[in-house]
């Protein structure tokens, strides 16, 4: 088994990543309580009854699959459950799912009681490589993505990847993007991997590599001041388009490979486009780009009149830079 340690004072947990992991969860989850079990219909049902089995008290909440479940609707449907169900404080939240159910189930666990235990266990490449860990929960509102939310760190997290075997190849892809950006901000070796190898076939490297990487800019800037702000190259426009077309249309993943796209000169952004087309991302789509600019306008990234990006022209390394909103308009092509 490997084992990573996020050292964030009082909020520190690990991270354990190990085949069949799901099998054995109560092994190192405190499930000896009542456990809220968020999933999705996407999300294969022997999971859910896997882990089910080793819990004393489980209550599994299956909502839809997909960017709609971050609602209001949804997460008050599983705060009343929590209630109905008479949760304490002392009872426990688990994700088992991709980035939607991490993000809705932290949320909910951040906001029951001022707060309850909250375990993650991802089951798809995006979250399993990133979204799983750091403890950004959220919400959408008003088809502004994440855009209601907290910091909020799980007590641990069980990462199996046996558990992607189940995943189609559009999931499996999408979640590649994140890794892909992970190797262009801070690891070019990662990134020579998907030029040069068959990444999916290293799937257990890429995602221990991408889990030091955000080991290491958490821990350092746990509350995004500074170097956490890295970790959103391809998202300020990324969100703007998956905004555009329709929360759900495309996915986070595809989005955020469009969206390094637009931020990034030659001659690296035909490097990028090369990888995403190699592993079946897309790397051009129609949309409102008028749509897509107020979502920019109203990324949490931005701060009035200005919004920090992140440029990437060498892979390996990046830069913060403050730019004038306005001035982003012209890259939504």
């Amino acid at each position: 088994m490997k084992t990573l340690h996020m050292e964030l004072g009082r909020d520190s947990y690990d991270i354990l990543m190990e085949h069949g992991l799901l099998g054995s969860a109560a092994k190192y989850l405190n499930l000896d309580r009542k456990v809220l079990i968020v999933t999705d219909d996407g999300v294969p049902e022997q999971y859910a009854k896997l882990l089910s089995a080793q819990c004393k008290t489980p209550f599994v909440m299956r909502v839809m699959q997909g960017e709609g479940a971050k609602s209001f609707a949804v997460f008050q449907q599983l705060l009343a459950e929590m209630l109905h169900q008479n949760f304490g404080r002392k009872d426990c939240v688990v994700a088992l799912g991709g980035g939607v159910m991490g993000d809705l189930a932290g949320f909910v666990a951040a906001s029951y009681m001022r707060g309850v235990d909250f375990y993650n266990i991802p089951t798809t490449t995006l979250s399993q490589v990133d979204s799983s860990i750091g403890g950004k929960v959220a919400i959408n509102f008003e088809d502004v993505k994440n855009s209601i939310g907290a910091f909020y760190q799980p007590k641990r997290v069980l990462i199996d990847p046996e558990t992607l075997k189940t995943q189609n190849r559009r999931q499996l892809v999408n979640g590649l993007a994140e890794a892909i950006k992970t190797g262009l901000i801070h690891d070019a070796g990662l990134f020579e991997m998907f030029e040069q190898e068959d990444a999916l076939a290293k799937l257990d490297e890429v995602i221990w590599r991408s889990l030091l990487v955000k080991q290491y800019v958490v821990e350092n800037d746990e509350k995004e001041a500074d170097l956490r702000k890295t970790l959103n190259f391809g998202h300020t426009l990324g969100h703007g388009i998956e905004s555009a077309v329709g929360l759900g249309t495309l996915l986070h993943g595809e989005c955020v490979g469009l969206g390094m796209l637009a931020i990034t000169e030659e001659p690296l952004r035909s490097r990028i486009a090369n990888v995403l087309q190699k592993y079946g991302l897309p790397t051009a789509v129609d949309y409102d780009k008028e749509y897509a600019y107020a979502a920019v306008c109203h990324d949490k990234k931005g701060n009035g009149e200005t919004t920090t990006i992140v440029k990437v022209t060498q892979p390996g390394s990046c830069t913060l830079e403050v730019v004038l909103t306005a001035s982003l308009k012209a890259l939504l092509v």
